[in-house]
């Protein structure tokens, strides 16, 4: 006997619930960006709207690139533990730094040239933070200044990034602008006692602003949007070196001090009454001078293996940093963090939150603040799923159930 189905007539109340028709978005951009499920997704979004030049100076880092694949194996090599039986009907991933709150225990790492990414530039970004609750780091080689951005954004939780100059005097002018603008912490930049050599932006002859060649031509011609954009708007340059018109790497040697010492530290303390954090730590025994120099805060960094090639990844030392100054300071990290998880996997092995650069490059390349907007939903997406796939409901649990960093 051959069993059937029951034939009723057709239910159009029904019928109606299943349809989920929506009008088409007229633009590219913005379907690629609400299609996106992966910080990938945006990055090859991000390759169709700039210059090739533009894309590469976000992407690559220094010589060989060995670096960057090295970091991204070593976070993607964490391996989760896992607590079963626990209600996790509602988790918690706010983190308290110097006594604010924030919503996902990511800063908005300090990038610069962003106004060469897209046309609004750091503004952009730190929008995108401050809806969400998050931190934005300004650069020193930013395309706006401290009060530019204070004045754009002034409800965003803003700290300043800075290279000890060559002219010490022109480091303490903008430290004393940050300062002005209400930015909260200041972090310093150790680890570009020199330029890295970075191949890509070398033979691309990267400038700020583009220099008009005869293969810019055929640039325009791939990319008219973004020429467009930069044609109309205000004029591409950094904001503390207006008016020049060098190379990048010719930049660097004129303002990065090789000189650089803990020296410094003492004389950084005196000049800024607010937090301060080192980032570009990449030991523990430089972790550990650090700490009892009183600084508030380290950010274990290879700055994207972007300054020294073959450099040791930063989350393969957290763990034993955490160890031996956790108690005494924050230890932010970055690196090659590129979705939710890998986050989780630097705040399970003790982390106080992650810095991201290029992830949200990415987003802003692809379609401005809306993309960067899709950056955090994708992070806090995969970040509350994981928390709640491995039992724990607030950062305190992820930290005491822990991982298992897979290279050790």
């Amino acid at each position: 006997m051959v069993i059937k189905s029951k034939r009723n007539f057709p239910n159009l109340p029904y019928f109606y619930s299943l349809i989920d028709w929506k009008l088409p978005t007229l633009s590219r951009r913005k379907s690629a960006t609400l299609k996106a499920q992966t910080i990938d997704d945006l990055a090859r979004a991000a390759k169709k709207r700039v210059p090739k030049v533009v894309f590469d100076y976000v992407e690559g880092s220094a010589l060989d690139e060995i670096g960057y694949s090295r970091s991204q194996r070593a976070i993607r090599s964490v391996q989760f533990n896992t607590r079963i039986l626990r209600d996790v009907s509602y988790v918690d991933p706010s983190e308290i730094i110097f006594g604010k709150k924030v919503d996902l225990p990511i800063v908005f790492g300090p990038t610069g040239y962003t106004r060469l990414m897209h046309h609004v530039g750091e503004p952009a970004v730190a929008s995108a933070a401050s809806h969400n609750n998050l931190i934005y780091s300004l650069s020193t080689m930013g395309t706006v200044s401290p009060l530019e951005l204070a004045e754009a954004v002034p409800d965003c939780r803003r700290w300043f990034q800075l290279y000890v100059m060559k002219n010490r005097e022109d480091s303490a002018a903008i430290i004393k602008q940050a300062r002005d603008s209400g930015f909260e912490a200041l972090i310093l930049t150790v680890d570009t006692p020199v330029g890295g050599i970075r191949l890509r932006d070398l033979r691309n002859g990267l400038t700020v602003p583009p220099r008009i060649r005869i293969s810019t031509v055929f640039a325009i011609a791939r990319k008219p949007i973004w020429w467009l954009n930069l044609f109309t708007t205000k004029k591409l340059e950094f904001a503390a070196f207006r008016g020049w018109t060098k190379s990048l790497l010719e930049l660097a040697g004129t303002i990065y001090s090789p000189a650089i010492s803990f020296d410094d530290i003492n004389w950084l303390q005196s000049a800024w009454d607010g937090p301060i954090i080192v980032k570009g730590v990449q030991s523990v025994a430089d972790a550990k001078m650090l700490a009892d120099m009183g600084v508030q805060g380290i950010v274990l960094s290879s700055h994207g293996s972007r300054q020294l090639d073959r450099g040791v990844p930063p989350i393969e030392i957290l763990q034993d940093v955490v160890k031996a100054v956790g108690q005494k300071m924050d230890v932010f990290i970055d690196g090659s963090f590129m979705s939710g998880q890998d986050v989780y996997a630097a705040i399970a092995l003790g982390a106080k939150a992650v810095f991201i650069g290029r992830a949200y490059l990415y987003g802003v390349m692809a379609d401005g603040e809306r993309g960067v907007e899709k950056v955090i939903e994708l992070m806090r997406r995969d970040f509350i799923n994981t928390m709640a796939l491995t039992g724990n409901r607030n950062l305190a649990e992820v930290r005491q159930t822990g991982a298992i960093l897979g290279t050790k």
